[in-house]
């Protein structure tokens, strides 16, 4: 058994426009790095957090109670191995505040990297509340669409009266993801305070209908139906003036084919899901329609079948 371990959690899209707190989808070659590797004292510490450019973190604290690869780790550590003792180093790979799932990712990495030091390691899938720890002191809430993703792949249903519980969703053939992410920040918890705590039944009702159509569509691989369904009149009209570009980039992704485009998670990073061959010209669409706006920004393209969290090197 190693005595250090890497493990890579990738980004994730956070909603899918239909289903708030409850749909995510893991995102392909972007994400946070986190090594764990056992230590003389008991407990978790937290070594160095470093940042897009390899330099020391600005941000981020090192403090193993206000970082969220720490917190996971360590109730992962409080039920599993309580003696043991681990530093973690952080490599943040995803932006902060970019709506993409930054602290789950990290959350997500710790867990994995850390459940390969004990002796007796659990499932991947039994990993997923303590990640959920990590994610909670970020965001403010109980909620699984970017944790769960992260750490299992694909896209992935997490209802929070079901969890620990998750459904692997079926995805329809030829269909990908593109993520823009325009060079600016959105505060998540703070954009889950600012929204409305009650909503007209004619409102829940149509949005209800819209992610179970959108689930139906996946199970069935009916694209027309997904392109029906894969909007959100709840929430996104809520968060949408945070993101001075979102009319544009929208406007230009469905005009480029895209089934549908909408904010990752609370923003300000926008998605599309399209037919996998137009993907390149939608995102080259999204960007243009971005920096039109003076804004910079940079895109992904990934598969709807996006692996999850693994161990790098062991």
């Amino acid at each position: 058994m190693s005595d250090v371990v890497t493990a890579f959690a990738p980004a994730s899209i956070g909603n899918v426009a239909v289903g708030f707190d409850m749909l995510g989808l893991a995102l392909a070659d972007v994400g946070d790095r986190v090594v764990a590797r056992r230590a003389e004292e008991t407990g978790v510490i937290v070594e160095e957090v470093r940042g897009l450019d390899g330099e020391k973190h600005p941000y981020l604290s090192t403090n193993a109670d206000e970082n969220t690869a720490s917190i996971a780790a360590q109730a992962l550590l409080a039920e599993h191995a309580p003696d043991l003792g681990v530093a973690l180093k952080v490599y943040k790979g995803i932006p902060l505040q970019s709506g993409m799932g930054s602290s789950a990712a990290s959350a997500v990495a710790a867990v994995v990297a850390v459940n390969a030091l004990l002796d007796e390691p659990l499932t991947t899938d039994a990993l997923l509340p303590y990640a959920l720890e990590g994610e909670r002191y970020a965001s403010g809430g109980l909620h699984a669409d970017n944790v769960a993703p992260s750490l299992l792949g694909g896209l992935i249903l997490c209802p929070q009266v079901l969890l620990p519980d998750v459904v692997r969703l079926p995805v329809p053939e030829g269909i990908s993801a593109v993520l823009l992410h325009p060079d600016l920040q959105v505060n998540t918890a703070q954009a889950r305070r600012g929204l409305a705590r009650s909503y007209k039944m004619q409102q829940w009702l149509e949005q209800q209908g819209l992610l179970a159509g959108f689930v139906a569509a996946c199970a069935a691989s009916d694209i027309e139906l997904m392109r029906r369904t894969l909007r959100d009149v709840i929430i996104e009209p809520q968060r949408a003036a945070a993101v001075p570009c979102f009319d544009a980039v929208t406007d230009a992704a469905r005009r480029s084919g895209a089934l549908g485009c909408s904010l990752s998670g609370s923003g300000p990073s926008l998605f599309a899901l399209c037919a996998t061959n137009d993907a390149r010209n939608t995102a080259s669409a999204m960007e243009h329609a971005c920096r039109a706006q003076g804004i910079g920004c940079q895109s992904w393209v990934s598969p709807m079948t996006a692996p999850g969290a693994s161990v790098e090197n062991q």
